[in-house]
């Protein structure tokens, strides 16, 4: 069984390799791959979630799991709050093959669903990104984010008065404006929000949100969870990674049972439209599907020869 670090994940996997291995998946999912029930519950310790997801790709072979959670205080002893790792099998056999770090993994492929919907669905020539949230997982968005599009500009609401050096140096490499803005100036003026918070009440009114913006909500991904108006949500086209999670633990939970709601995989078969003029506004419900991991650590473990 392989073994692999934090710091060999880090060397082999970037912002591409998870785009194009989280679009796969994402594509796959419309017809051979399974992605199985989540289980995830507070644990009644440190405030802490844990759970496990799972899969498998018949496309790819990955068979696997992920298990961690959520550890709201480890940020102040300077160590992330998602902690996880990953477990890979071999699917003729139900061997364990090898065991991931799953840190690295969890963070680029977030943010490569955010930016894989992003490139799907929001118009052509976006001017502000607006991102609503600056932890650890905010840094991977704007990247994912600015690979995919030529922002003008980014505009970060920083409820938390955190430092932003590294959101600014990212700003920078990439050639775009950065800044704080006041949340409902950041709303207003985006076509592209990204929200990555662990909120259990919508962030900011409907009314705030203009016609052709698109907004990746991120951070639902747990019973109770919530970052947008369901106002907003019925306004808007409707997506999600996977339909029965965004119900039960997404975003979407918030909506009634019959609302509407489009798979990312089948606008990326073509099986689905997504956007089709540019007033609409489109929410992309990212809830974190265990098939996503697996496919970025199958990745990882090609890239590494798994030597």
């Amino acid at each position: 069984m392989h073994i692999i670090t934090e710091q060999q994940i880090a060397e082999v996997l970037d912002p591409e390799i998870a785009f194009f291995a989280v679009q796969d998946v994402f594509a796959s999912m419309e017809s051979a791959a399974w992605n199985f029930p989540v289980v995830r519950e507070s644990l009644g310790h440190q405030d802490a979630l844990y759970g496990f997801k799972s899969g498998f790709d018949p496309a790819s072979g990955a068979l696997g799991l992920k298990a961690g959670g959520y550890w709201p205080n480890n940020a102040s002893n300077g160590i992330a709050n998602h902690q996880s790792s990953i477990f890979l099998f071999d699917a003729e056999s139900g061997q364990c093959s090898s065991l991931l770090a799953g840190n690295t993994i969890t963070a680029l492929r977030t943010a490569a669903a955010a930016a894989v919907s992003i490139d799907r669905l929001s118009i052509t020539d976006p001017g502000t990104l607006g991102l609503l949230g600056t932890g650890h997982q905010s840094v991977f968005q704007l990247e994912a984010a600015l690979r995919v599009r030529s922002f003008d500009e980014v505009m970060i609401w920083n409820r938390s008065g955190r430092e932003l050096q590294k959101h600014l140096a990212m700003a920078e490499y990439y050639g775009v404006r950065c800044r704080e803005g006041k949340l409902e100036e950041v709303v207003r003026e985006s076509q592209v929000i990204i929200t990555i918070t662990s909120c259990f009440e919508p962030l900011f009114p409907s009314q705030w949100v203009n016609g052709g913006t698109h907004i990746a909500a991120m951070g639902t991904d747990t019973k109770g969870k919530q970052e947008l108006d369901p106002a907003l949500s019925l306004r808007a086209e409707r997506f999600t990674d996977e339909i029965a999670q965004s119900r039960t633990i997404g975003e979407f939970q918030h909506l009634p049972d019959d609302a509407p709601i489009v798979t990312i995989g089948s606008v990326i078969e073509g099986t689905a439209s997504g956007r089709s003029n540019d007033d609409q506004i489109t929410v992309f419900d990212g809830t974190g599907v265990g098939l996503q991991d697996l496919a970025c650590a199958q990745a990882v473990i090609k890239a590494l020869g798994a030597s």
